[in-house]
């Protein structure tokens, strides 16, 4: 079983004759108390890639010491990082290799790099006796693993990396505002702070096996190249606007994109950095997903969504032919992602709805029949999900994702200067929201509109996350349209969770007359919900007139 520790720390580096000064009196820190040395032996794994080291992740083997046994560290934020450890073991457990599926694939984890670190551990305490900070005193040496790429076969044998290294790590509910402290009284003693992350980066630069023009940890790409956009196919497209002698410089004046006067992205820049974004998000979520951590689903679901809305609102900028089959593996993990959320937000919905009903109409057990109809759909909803990230249509999608961001489908219109192209397809997809807006306006009350506004609603998200994505290139008004179409879509959406929620009280309500317990309650909510209904329908005429005022849209034109 996995445990994990959030680990909060600063590194640095020193030379070999520098003086550690004495912390005690620097903030809250009464005493330094000497705990020990430990002799470490640490064995990491990675691809022959390195595609976990490109994201800054370690996985490793340590003996020795407190915490003997497999290390994952995943980056939360700069100086932050989850371990999740489990026992020794001969070969990378399961429940950690499963942590870095959506990076390695199905590549083999091979040991890269060795490490054998003499450890020195002060513990820095308050006046209490309680432990503040942890600092180690690390004398490291490094060598390539044996079989490791650039080890060759007297890989182990060679002389290797020696380095000073100080660890300075909260410990129990600290403030980093200590750190900042001791990090000033180390300065001036003149230690450095680390030029690298981790210990793996340095030993993998100083061993010669790091990635040649990979991106730094935390920026880096599944294929290495930098989430700005840039990269192979990225280069391709500027090339050909310059081959042509194309390229505006971005447009002045009504709060257009940055750095208006120079030369401008071009639509193939724009479109690969949100997919880019997009991308990420899926590949780094799924870990979190997979440990359950809060919100973790529902931001890898719109992470899905919003990449497959990109891939079919810039089809003059990739080619459909390649982002279609992708999309439809997009749609399906969405859906399968959607199982779970859906759940919960209606039953938090019901349950709410339930909490405003006074005892005297609360009539049969009513929160029982609720959370029995919940439960009942939960039961084996995140095995489901766990089998879905670990079966092969998902490992197929993942690998398709790299291949996209390795050579984009790109067409000719993404060498093109950005602002041209983006607004041609927010405002395409604005048309496409009009037409299904003014259609379900005009249908007749019942299901046949409940079913056009679920369309309005559909075609306002696509049309939001198109003008999102046109923001580098289009700037304020991009951002100003996104919102207005967000608020169409806010109050849809209010609709189509009405709709639900009164098909699941229907059932309820039915369930609960079968039982003997009666349905008034479940019935009385009903009519609230369609209340509800009636009343984002009644609101949406006078919005959609402001939303679709042709000013916006102008707005957007370069």
């Amino acid at each position: 079983m996995a445990d994990t520790v959030r680990e909060i720390e600063r590194k640095y580096e020193a030379d070999n004759d520098t003086q550690l000064p004495d912390l005690a009196g620097i903030g809250p820190v009464a005493a330094v108390a000497e705990a020990g040395t430990e002799d470490l032996d640490a064995l990491y794994y990675d691809t022959t890639g390195l595609s976990l080291a490109a994201d800054g992740i370690t996985l490793r083997r340590r003996t020795g010491g407190r915490d003997a046994g497999w290390h994952l560290k995943l980056p939360v934020a700069p100086g932050v990082r989850d371990e999740v450890r489990a026992p020794l073991s001969d070969v990378p457990p399961p429940e950690l290799t499963a942590l870095v599926r959506s990076r390695a694939l199905d590549q083999e984890l091979v040991p890269v790099v060795r490490l054998r670190t003499r450890r020195t551990v002060r513990v820095l305490r308050d006046a209490a006796g309680t432990p503040l900070a942890e600092v180690a005193e690390d004398a490291v040496h490094a060598w390539p693993a044996a079989g490791a790429v650039g080890a060759g076969e007297s890989g182990a044998g060679r002389a290797g990396a020696r380095w000073r290294e100080i660890e300075v790590e909260l410990l129990g509910e600290g403030d980093t505002g200590l750190l900042d402290e001791i990090g000033r009284a180390l300065a001036a003693a003149g230690v450095r702070p680390a030029s690298v992350a981790s210990k793996l980066e340095r030993a993998l630069a100083e061993t010669g096996q790091g990635r040649d023009g990979a991106a730094a940890p935390h920026t880096a790409g599944p294929d290495g190249r930098r989430a700005d956009g840039s990269g192979k196919a990225a280069a391709k497209a500027k090339s050909r606007a310059k081959s042509k002698g194309k390229g505006k410089a971005a447009a002045k004046g009504k709060g257009k994109a940055a750095g208006a006067g120079k030369k401008g992205p071009t639509a193939g820049d724009v479109v690969l950095r949100y997919a880019h974004e997009q991308v990420r998000a899926i590949i780094e979520l799924e870990p979190a997903v997979r440990r359950d951590l809060p919100d973790s689903v529902h931001q890898m679901r719109v992470a899905t969504r919003r990449l497959r809305s990109a891939f079919r609102s810039y089809t003059k900028v990739l080619d459909r032919a390649v982002t279609r089959p992708i999309g439809v593996e997009l749609k399906w993990l969405a859906a399968e992602l959607g199982v779970e959320r859906d759940r919960e937000v209606l039953t938090g919905r019901l349950q709410e709805a339930l909490a405003g009903v006074p005892g005297t109409l609360r009539l049969g057990p009513v929160d029982a029949r609720l959370r029995i109809w919940s439960e009942r759909r939960r039961a084996g909803a995140r095995d489901q999900l766990l089998a879905v990230l670990d079966g092969p249509r998902h490992l197929s999608l993942l690998k398709s994702l790299h291949a996209f961001l390795e050579e984009p489908p790109l067409r000719k219109a993404a060498g093109r200067p950005a602002p041209e192209v983006v607004a041609g397809a927010v405002l395409k997809d604005y048309r496409r929201l009009a037409r299904r807006t003014e259609a379900a306006l005009a249908a007749p009350a019942g299901r046949e509109r409940d079913e056009a506004l679920h369309g309005a609603r559909k075609a306002a998200k696509r049309t939001r996350y198109a003008a999102e994505a046109a923001r580098p290139a289009l700037g304020r008004p991009a951002k100003k349209f996104a919102k207005r179409t967000k608020r169409v879509q806010q109050l849809l959406g209010d609709h189509q969770d009405s709709v639900v929620a009164r098909a699941t009280l229907r059932e309820l309500a039915t369930q609960a007359q079968r039982a003997g317990e009666g349905g008034f309650t479940f019935g009385l909510l009903y009519g609230r919900e369609e209340a509800l209904a009636a009343d984002r329908e009644r609101a949406l005429p006078d919005l959609w007139r402001k939303v679709s005022r042709r000013k916006h849209r102008a707005a957007l034109r370069p």
